[in-house]
């Protein structure tokens, strides 16, 4: 049986060789046979537990595959199956010079010296077999080598047959299930046969029906099985399980005589076995009275030489099992002996052969490379061993740890020596390529760096095959890499249908044939997570290969620095979307492509467009400058100026975008000067809609007049608003508030819009709210949203905003949440922050008013008008008109000079009204229900404000409202400080104003001298 510890290592991983080799070394290997290519074992398992192995070993143009069934959990090519293969290498029978005197060996003598004794005794004692009986048996009867035991046994199976052939066969676990408790398809025939078997067997009635077939009960039985058609053949206890069973016929008698028969087709070590006297092998005798064959797929009677009648055929039998070998040192020897005791009528003297010894024979080197996973136990991690092991061919024989080789030849038996010092010098060569020598003959050689390995491939390894080393590369070895010939990425822009999408490939060309890259990478991302993720993406060396295996096995190197540019541009597609060959990504991703375009060296086919609006959204800081419109009643800064380029930036491409702008810059001017650019410029063709606050209304109203007073301007608030809704088409600017949005939905969704403007757009937050909907559904050429919130801070008003600006740029809700506001907001995740920042880079504009504080004015005033509504709002009715008829009955009765107490008292009140309805005493229950609308505007720009990192001064003349903001204020736990013009606490007050050690201050006009 011809294998090597290559062999080995190639069939079995590292760690179940790891844990074979252990159990070879500590002996647990108990028992080892072999019989025509089937090694059969006992190794002793965990817990003392004994597994019984059946190893084939066959070649093939893939070079040997070993097969190797074990009884224990894992089943298959096991530890046991190793080492039961280890321990054949290590007793494996090896020749040796011969001596010049023939000595016979201590075994073999006892054993002829056992012979002879027996033969004398077989001729006394002979006697006649007797009659057989026959009869006809329907079960199947299943004969059985059993190697250990060295035996042949048949056990009982319930086979399903088709025509002659088995198709399964299923055991009798017991025999008191077919005695007591007999199925059904047993005939009485069936029983009386089983009764004889059972009498054979070797348990009681609850144990398996098994028996060793011999005697005169054991032919009988093989004439009754043979006769029903009922015999048949497994070579193992494993082929019995999957079925592989034959049925044997009736054979003619055939003569035979004891012979010497290698092992192995290869060996040279001789074996006492029976043989035809046709000169073919038996393959089984049977120790029966008479003795029967098994031979093919007949039984029939074995006709043993006359030398040999004489003895008991089990006898005879025992005594070739137990013969030992003769090796071919021994063969003159035993020779001799047979014929000085006069055994040479009944066991034939062994052939003579010739030894030669040849030391004329160069070896080979012969270097084996591999790679495995290896599991770290500490951490979990897995990761690639590479290996060399290191071998010699001596003319097509490969060396062991014997030190010499021996072979079988034409002319022969060849005892090759090695060439230790051509070893060695094979050794030299690779400690001098940089490989670490293993601890044990045979061992692993190993690189110790991954640039070592590539440049060992790639260079040293084409030098050793052309200096005569025979390299065998494992299918596992990742080393041995196919060239890319080409990076590719090609883009395929949507149809003229208004699908703003396009879909990119990117691909290597191997071979000529085109792989496309992204499954590839998805793939090893899935397989080794740790390694892609963004600090371990930066640390490896841009030099560095990936190394890849593609769907035909074939290996290429992909350098990091090729990589990694494409992972940091769609990393994130890789954590949140399925990806197959293509992507289909939105055209608001066109700046991926010209990042890619910058970083990753691609050859690029299709997408000049895209590409080109990928440029100009990767760098639009730098779009071109925008002249402010000849209407423009108003001097923009260079700030304003680069807003104003920006806004028409996203209308020349198609995007919409949000202008974040701090509080006072000046978001409602440059909003003016951008629709008037359009008007001028012919494309103002249908309206533009101004969705703000109820208190915005007014402002936006005198800005317009102001600043834009070519714009014709309809407001639609109020209850007349309805008979506008007919002509909006016939403005430039239509204003309406959120709060009328869902009211008047169908007149405004009949509308179509060249510019949708949400002011203070965070509003729409909650993108449930019906305003918020109905916004969505508004049809508009394009779409603008402001506001002075730090959107980065706020990450579901930032998708709900974009999902009304640009549906799909952040994903669903629910996916935003989970891959972008959790990580970011409850995890820290940096690298997911940065990949947001970059996906909505081109549609953010946020200055600072620190930013850009040179260029705004010493002092800028900016009046917010409050409208008062409901219960505030009729209340101001109330008292209006009650101080109203008060102040004229007083100028009435005192005329105008007498009066200036009721008139300054009545402003008071209404003033008083204004602030906060709980300022007035008189207005009772009414005003202490009533809501104060400037209160609420007030508290809605100090948390914006505050948002914003401002510091506040809040002023007023009557220090009762100041109570009720410092009221508010504790409600919505905002530090402030309150300074008011008592005594004894002015002088802390002003020290704390001084330094500034809160944003937020509440100021007492009566107070004063603050600074």
């Amino acid at each position: 049986m011809q294998f090597s510890l290559n062999d080995i290592l190639r069939n079995y991983d590292r760690g179940t060789y790891s844990r074979g080799h252990d159990y070879a070394q500590r002996g647990k290997v108990r028992a080892l046979a072999s019989r025509q290519g089937v090694i059969e074992s006992e190794v002793v398992g965990s817990g003392g537990r004994t597994y019984h192995q059946t190893i084939s070993v066959a070649s093939g143009k893939s070079g040997v595959q070993i097969q190797g069934d074990c009884t224990c959990p894992m089943q298959f090519n096991c530890k046991h199956v190793v080492a039961a293969l280890l321990e054949w290498l290590e007793k494996e029978p090896i020749a040796e010079e011969i001596d010049a005197g023939p000595v016979v060996p201590q075994a073999m003598s006892a054993w002829l010296q056992q012979v002879e004794q027996m033969q004398k005794i077989a001729d006394k004692t002979a006697t006649k077999p007797k009659k057989v009986r026959t009869s006809v048996l329907r079960l199947l009867f299943v004969l059985e080598p059993n190697l250990i035991l060295k035996r042949i046994e048949v056990r009982v199976a319930k086979a399903k047959m088709i025509e002659a052939a088995v198709v399964s066969a299923t055991l009798f676990g017991d025999s008191y299930s077919l005695l007591r408790n007999t199925p059904p398809f047993v005939r009485a025939a069936d029983r009386a046969a089983v009764a004889l078997l059972v009498g054979m067997a070797d348990g009681g009635l609850y144990s398996e029906p098994t028996a060793e077939v011999h005697g005169e009960d054991g032919a009988r039985f093989l004439r009754q099985a043979l006769d029903g058609g009922a015999l048949a053949w497994t070579d193992s206890r494993v082929h019995f399980k999957a079925g592989q069973i034959s049925l044997l016929q009736q054979g003619p008698a055939r003569a035979g005589l004891i012979a010497w028969i290698p092992e192995g087709a290869h060996s040279d070590t001789l074996r006492l076995g029976w043989q035809f006297t046709d000169g073919e092998a038996a393959e089984h005798i049977l120790p029966t009275v008479p003795p029967m064959y098994v031979h093919g797929q007949q039984v029939g009677e074995f006709i043993v030489p006359d030398a040999a009648r004489s003895m008991p055929i089990a006898d005879l039998q025992k005594l070739l099992l137990h013969a030992p070998p003769v090796s071919p040192r021994d063969r003159d020897a035993v020779a001799r002996r047979i014929v000085e005791q006069g055994l040479g009528l009944l066991l034939p003297a062994p052939p003579l052969m010739q030894n030669l010894v040849r030391s004329d024979i160069t070896p080979r080197p012969a270097l084996w490379l591999g790679s495995i996973i290896k599991r770290d136990p500490d951490t979990g991690t897995s990761g690639w061993d590479d290996y060399a092991v290191l071998g010699f061919d001596y003319d097509g024989e490969r060396a062991s740890a014997a030190p010499e080789i021996h072979r079988h030849t034409a002319s022969g038996f060849e005892t090759i020596v090695r060439d230790l010092a051509q070893e060695a010098a094979a050794h030299a060569t690779l400690s001098e390529l940089g490989f670490s020598a293993p601890a044990a003959l045979h061992g692993m050689w190993r690189l110790a760096h991954l640039d070592d390995w590539m440049r060992f491939a790639s260079e040293q390894l084409p030098l050793l095959r052309e200096s005569g080393w025979e390299i065998d590369l494992d299918p596992s070895f990742r080393f041995d890499l196919t060239e890319v010939d080409d990076w590719y990425a090609d883009v395929e822009q949507g149809d003229d249908s208004g699908n703003a999408w396009f879909d990119l490939e990117l691909g290597i060309v191997v071979n000529g044939s085109r792989v496309a890259l992204m499954p590839l990478l998805l793939q090893l991302i899935s397989s080794a997570p740790h390694e892609f993720d963004p600090a371990a993406l930066e640390a490896h060396p841009d030099h560095e290969p990936l190394i890849a295996q593609l769907s035909d096995g074939v290996r290429v190197a992909l350098p990091w620095g090729r990589i990694k540019p494409i992972l940091r541009t769609l990393g994130e597609l890789y954590f949140t979307e399925h990806v197959g060959a293509t992507l289909r990504l939105s055209a608001l991703d066109a700046a991926r492509l010209a990042e890619l375009e910058s970083s990753a060296r691609l050859r690029w086919a299709g997408g000049a467009q895209l590409r080109a609006l990928g440029h100009k959204l990767r760098d639009f800081q730098g779009v071109q400058p925008v002249a402010a419109p000849a209407g423009l009643q108003a001097s923009l800064r260079p700030y304003q100026l680069d807003g104003l380029a920006w806004m028409q930036f996203l209308r020349e491409f198609g995007m919409a975008g949000i202008l974040a702008d701090d509080m006072g810059l000046g978001k409602t001017v440059q909003t003016l000067a951008h629709i008037l650019v359009e008007k001028e410029a012919g494309r103002l063709i249908t309206p533009a809609l101004v969705v703000a606050p109820t208190s915005l209304m007014g402002n936006w109203q005198a800005e317009a007049a102001r600043f834009a007073p070519g714009l014709r301007v309809l407001l639609l608030h109020g209850a007349l608003r309805q008979q506008h809704f007919a002509n909006m088409g016939e403005y430039d600017l239509v204003l309406t508030t959120y709060a009328l949005l869902a009211r008047d939905e169908t007149q405004l969704r009949a509308q179509r819009f060249h510019l949708l403007i949400l002011d203070e757009s965070q509003y729409i937050k909650n993108s449930r709210a019906k305003a918020a909907q109905t916004a969505a559904l508004l049809s508009a050429t394009h779409r603008l949203c402001l506001t002075g919130t730090p959107l980065q801070n706020h990450l579901g008003e930032l998708w709900a905003q974009f999902h009304f600006l640009m549906p799909g740029l952040l994903g669903e809700e629910k996916a935003f949440n989970a891959h972008y506001r959790k990580p970011i907001e409850k995890l820290g995740d940096g690298s997911r922050k940065d990949f947001l920042v970059r996906r909505i880079k081109p549609f953010l504009l946020r200055r600072t008013k620190d930013a850009v504080a040179k260029e705004l004015p010493a002092k800028t005033e900016m009046v917010r008008e409050v409208e008062l509504s409901g219960l505030q709002r009729d209340l101001y009715e109330t008292v209006r008109l009650a101080m109203d008829k008060k102040v004229r009955d007083a100028i009435a009765s005192k005329g105008v000079a007498r009066s200036q107490i009721v008139i300054l008292d009545a402003l008071l009140k209404l003033r008083q009204v204004c602030c906060d309805p709980r300022l007035v005493k008189i207005a009772g229950k009414q005003g202490a229900t009533a809501p104060s609308a400037k209160l609420v505007e007030l508290m809605e720009m100090i948390v914006e404000l505050l948002d914003e990192g401002r510091k506040i001064l809040v002023f007023s003349q009557f220090t009762s409202m100041l109570a009720l903001i410092e009221e508010e204020l504790r409600a919505r736990n905002i530090s402030y400080a309150l300074l008011t013009g008592e005594t004894r606490e002015r002088s802390a007050q002003v020290a704390t104003f001084q330094r500034g050690d809160v944003p937020l201050f509440l100021i007492s006009l009566k107070a004063g001298g603050v600074g």
